[in-house]
């Protein structure tokens, strides 16, 4: 799972938003989940995970976070991030 840290006021998070949905679009549900948490509607999220930076994504895979990204991603990082966490295919 991919998720990120957003708020509606944050300028860089407005630019982060286009990115992300461009590479969640590229995956199915069965290599990767993709989701976005708003800080000001989920205090208690942002709260205990600490976030102090926006955006800040997180890649979580089997219930515990694996990496780590503040700031804004480019395309080629956050794909790359996203390839080599995501669920192996069924051959």
């Amino acid at each position: 799972m991919i998720v990120y840290f957003t708020a509606s006021w944050c300028g860089p998070c407005k630019m982060y938003n286009a990115i992300f949905e461009s590479i969640a679009n590229n995956y199915t549900n069965q290599e990767c989940h993709f989701g976005r948490i708003d800080v000001d509607k989920a205090t208690d999220l942002g709260n205990n995970y600490r976030i102090s930076k926006l955006p800040t994504t997180f890649i979580i895979k089997q219930n515990q976070i694996v990496a780590t990204a503040v700031g804004v991603l480019q395309n080629q990082t956050l794909k790359a991030l996203v390839d080599q966490y995501k669920a192996k295919s069924p051959k």
